[in-house]
């Protein structure tokens, strides 16, 4: 916990030179909501609207030391980790959460990029499911991770249900499957071991949704580290990204990114 009266959230993501996902998106979902973001970075990835070109890996033991750094100073009232690379860090950062207590941990899988550049290593995968799920308070897998995880595909209702029980026991206290890539109307479905909680969204047509799964993650761990139960935290967190996609960006050539800021930024545009 942190000793401040603002809450604070520490990211542990790649950077996204882009700006529209990875450490930037969650720095600007934290700022949004009221939370102090602090960061350590697991990875540099060269791109932009179009796509990632290359991304190059930060040295485990500096992943660490970023760490380390800042809740020692600053402290962490929630913890939100995405891109990981390699097996390596992901050890690493697991072994740094259980060692310094870090509680309200919120683990985005991150596993491909939008473009389908591997973001994840595949020797990584078996490491974050035996060493990160089981201290996360919340796991977020959007269809394709949950499809990656289980080795089949998840592509209705039913089969996020069965997903979800299974990404639960492998160790998370709550499950959120994230059905964006559902036909018709989205929506995600949270699992606390018990019960099923369905959150319906609505739709846009619009290629701007660059850095949804970071900012649906970034905001979930904002919301804990207000203090709210994971339930209102999630469908706060999924009013937030609503927005966000409803007055996407229209920058660059390719996805554009979500707009955290509409109301500085415009609907959609910038003013």
């Amino acid at each position: 916990m942190s000793d401040s009266d603002i809450p604070i959230v520490l990211s542990i993501a790649g950077s996204d030179s882009g700006a529209g996902a990875g450490i930037q998106a969650d720095l600007k979902t934290l700022t949004a909501l009221g939370v102090y973001g602090t960061t350590a970075i697991t990875a540099i990835t060269a791109q932009n609207t179009l796509g990632v070109s290359d991304w190059w890996e930060v040295p485990p033991d500096m992943v660490a030391a970023q760490i380390r750094a800042v809740v020692s100073d600053m402290g962490a009232d929630a913890v939100k980790t995405g891109m990981l690379g390699g097996p390596e860090t992901v050890r690493v950062v697991a072994r740094e959460i259980r060692e310094l207590g870090l509680k309200n941990v919120v683990v985005d899988p991150v596993m491909k990029a939008k473009g389908g550049k591997a973001l994840l290593l595949p020797e990584s995968r078996k490491v974050l499911v035996e060493d990160l799920f089981p201290l996360a308070r919340v796991v977020t897998p959007n269809l394709d991770e949950a499809s990656e995880l289980l080795g089949r595909v998840v592509n209705d209702l039913s089969l996020m249900k069965e997903a979800a029980r299974a990404i639960h026991g492998m160790g998370a206290d709550f499950v959120v499957v994230k059905g964006g890539h559902l036909d018709g109307e989205p929506y995600d479905l949270l699992f606390d071991g018990r019960d099923f909680f369905e959150f319906s969204g609505k739709r846009f047509s619009t290629p701007h949704s660059h850095g949804t799964g970071c900012t649906f993650a970034s905001a979930i761990a904002a919301g804990l580290a207000h203090g709210m139960e994971v339930r209102e935290a999630v469908f706060r967190a999924k009013e937030f990204i609503t927005r966000a996609i409803r007055h996407g960006l229209p920058l660059g050539k390719g996805h554009g990114p979500v707009n955290h800021f509409p109301d500085l930024l415009g609907e959609g545009e910038y003013k």
